[in-house]
């Protein structure tokens, strides 16, 4: 890695190679012709940073953005709520990951000791954690002393006197130290050892959320952008829990090549019929979304915004679940379906004020308002109806379909429409087959003209 034409990171091939940090392009070139050069770009690893910071806030509202790549992050309140300090860790590798990004986390009592853990006191390929000051002294002293930022300028000096670890510092007398290197070396020592308080800048929550990624290369189908999108939702989802927020809306941008033939960005809105700060469930709704959509040109970018958001409610504390589900469940299960099926193919009742079923029958979208409409109180009404009812045939006086029909209730006559000319005389019935399954059928009302002859029965709805 390369800034200003200078080596500041070597990986150990390189560095086995002869590269020496600080050694310029020319050098490593001439070295190793094959080693892999990169130009550091320190705005990218700040946009890194912050949005690592964002996503972390699930676990707290208290995360710090330092150098060197560091962020802290209180969680001493939040440890019983993610099962433990073991869990938590594994958890937040897994966000990491979802990044594209690797991590050394370490746990101490405090942030300034926790980062030289975790930076310099890994054993056996994994960072430390140590929950109790004099655990974090005897981890602390054994470490290098150029771990420390403020010992580097006085490296020469230290090493002149025989200091090679943070004890050996620590050992030497106090007023020495602050007339000869100032009172920030030791500040930052007292602060790694708890025995001085710790001021953070904590990060600042946006008052809205919107994120944005460039795309590595140009996408051919929306499926590809799966991966970045996830990046943003970990951010919203973070963002919401440190914010007690959830969202009821978001809306996903994918954004074209720009030019002359530049294309507007494709919208892909999601509502949710409840507010929700799941990440899963979010992830859910977005992969089904992106999975039926063609892009009109390849995408170069994505942009995630919360459209609305609303107070998040807490988890229900009823000591039995409820039975089949609760209401936050039937309403996830429902936005699943319209993200996978489309909003067109899931729909709900909404009767129309008519008595005659085949004008009543009305079936909507679920995303749009319910109206006042209800089917009538006490009558039994079928779940599924036929959009034309089927005459039946007689077998032996009586209603045949696929075997003779039984009838179950008494008539319930419906005669309506004589106002817009399509008058309706029927007596309906539920009837049972002989494998007990039920039918709602119809005898349509003979006139007294008509008296001779027989009755005509019509299959209309059949029983879930």
């Amino acid at each position: 890695m390369l800034e200003k034409d200078k080596v500041v990171i070597a990986d150990r091939a390189a560095r086995e190679a002869g590269v020496l940090l600080g050694m310029k392009r020319g050098g490593v070139l001439t070295l190793s012709p094959e080693t892999a050069m990169y130009e550091r770009d320190i705005a990218r690893e700040a946009a890194a940073q912050r949005e690592v910071g964002m996503a972390l806030l699930k676990f707290s509202p208290d995360v710090a953005l330092l150098d060197e790549a560091t962020v802290i992050v209180e969680v001493g309140a939040s440890l019983r709520l993610f099962g433990g300090l073991l869990s938590l860790c594994r958890q937040a590798k897994s966000m990491l990951n979802t990044f594209g990004l690797t991590a050394r986390i370490s746990a101490a009592p405090t942030g300034q000791g926790a980062w030289l853990l975790a930076k310099y006191g890994q054993r056996h390929g994994g960072a430390r954690r140590v929950l109790q000051l004099a655990s974090l002294e005897r981890a602390l002293l054994p470490l290098p002393m150029l771990a420390v930022p403020e010992i580097r300028p006085f490296a020469d000096w230290f090493s002149g006197l025989g200091s090679k670890t943070i004890g050996d510092v620590r050992h030497l007398p106090r007023a020495g130290l602050q007339r000869r290197c100032g009172e920030h070396l030791l500040y930052s020592l007292d602060r790694a050892f708890g025995t001085a308080p710790e001021l953070f800048g904590w990060l600042e929550l946006p008052p809205t959320f919107s994120a944005r990624i460039e795309l590595p290369d140009r996408l051919e189908h929306a499926d590809g952008a799966v991966f970045a999108a996830h990046r943003m939702i970990v951010q919203l989802c973070g963002w919401l829990c440190a914010k007690q927020l959830a969202v009821t809306a978001i809306t996903l941008s994918i954004e074209h090549e720009r030019g002359r033939q530049a294309l507007a960005p494709t919208l892909i809105e999601i509502a949710l019929g409840e507010p929700t700060w799941h990440e899963d469930h979010l992830l859910h709704l977005v992969k089904e979304r992106l999975h039926r959509v063609e892009l009109a040109a390849p995408a170069i970018a994505l942009r995630l915004d919360a459209s609305k958001v609303d107070s998040a409610a807490p988890d229900t504390d009823s000591l039995f679940p409820e039975p089949g589900g609760s209401p936050e469940d039937h309403a996830r299960l429902i936005e699943l379906l319209i993200a996978r099926l489309g909003d067109e193919n899931v729909l709900r009742p909404a009767p129309t004020g008519d008595y005659r079923p085949e004008v009543a029958n009305r079936w909507v979208p679920v995303s749009q308002a319910a109206n006042n409409s209800t089917f009538p109180d006490g009558l039994p009404r079928p779940t599924w109806m036929l959009a034309t009812p089927m005459r039946l045939l007689m077998r032996q006086h009586r209603p045949f379909y696929d075997s003779s029909l039984r009838l179950m209730s008494p008539a319930e006559r419906i005669e309506a429409g004589w106002f817009d000319g399509e008058l309706v005389t029927r007596d309906y019935f539920v009837a049972q087959a002989e494998d007990r399954s039920c039918y709602w059928i119809y005898r349509e009302r003979i006139s007294s003209r008509d008296a001779e002859e027989a009755p005509r029965w019509f299959l209309h709805g059949l029983f879930g």
